[in-house]
């Protein structure tokens, strides 16, 4: 008795599945896209705030590599009571 290759379209297995990622490969892919409002765009401009206190840490910066910075322990001991006192 003879037996076709019934059922088979005589494609090896292995070349459909390459086809397979061939074809997903080829698929265009959705690119993503973030775009920033004015409104946020202004945020991370440093304010007038932001820049006085950079220039004032700054100031201390200097004065702490030098050795010139002295601070005053009845501030320091008055705002860690203010912090610890407000819990």
């Amino acid at each position: 008795m003879k037996i076709n290759n019934f059922g088979t379209n005589r494609i090896n297995p292995y070349n459909r599945q390459a086809n397979k990622i061939d074809e997903m490969k080829k698929a265009e892919k959705p690119v993503d896209k973030v775009e920033i409002s004015s409104t946020a765009k202004a945020m991370q401009q440093l304010s007038e705030v932001e820049q006085l206190r950079q220039k004032k840490v700054e100031e201390l910066k200097v004065q702490v590599e030098n050795g010139t910075y002295k601070p005053n322990p009845k501030d320091i001991a008055k705002s860690i009571l203010d912090f610890y006192g407000k819990k």
